[in-house]
């Protein structure tokens, strides 16, 4: 119990709960944003294209309502609306995650003076730039 008590320590300090925390508070944050864009921005102007259908109506109906039961549909437009929301978090993450990665390899890039380069970035060059120096002398000296 005290080794669980001290890994739990150990992970909450280190910041990955918190890190979490926050990834979680924004993506909830996020997900309220695209569902209101959704809905309000970009389904009404394809609603007013289909004869003015709202797509969250559209369904299928297997068996009509009777005063015994329920009715039976394939509700299909709240299908549409849905897959429309994650087709626009997973578009936005990818966008955002290829910025990302183009922010850090300028950085990681030793040769563009425009960003300022990490110190261990910048020794690891040097360190790479040394070993080949000393490989070509030791292959040279071989020959």
């Amino acid at each position: 119990m005290k080794n669980f008590l001290k890994e739990f320590k150990n992970f909450a300090i280190k910041g990955n709960m918190v890190d979490m925390a926050i990834g979680i508070i924004i993506g909830a944050s996020f997900n309220t944003v695209v569902s209101t864009l959704v809905k309000k921005v970009i389904m009404p102007p394809l609603s007013a294209l289909v004869g003015g259908m709202n797509y969250s109506e559209m369904k299928l109906i297997l068996k009509p309502a009777t005063n015994k039961s329920e009715e039976v549909v394939i509700a299909y437009g709240e299908l549409f609306s849905v897959l429309l929301d994650f087709f626009i978090v997973a578009l936005t993450i990818f966008v955002v995650i290829k910025a990302m990665n183009r922010f850090q390899n300028q950085a990681e890039d030793v040769s563009n003076e425009a960003v300022i380069t990490p110190k261990n970035i910048e020794l690891l060059s040097k360190i790479e730039s040394l070993l080949e120096e000393q490989n070509s002398l030791l292959r040279d000296g071989k020959k």
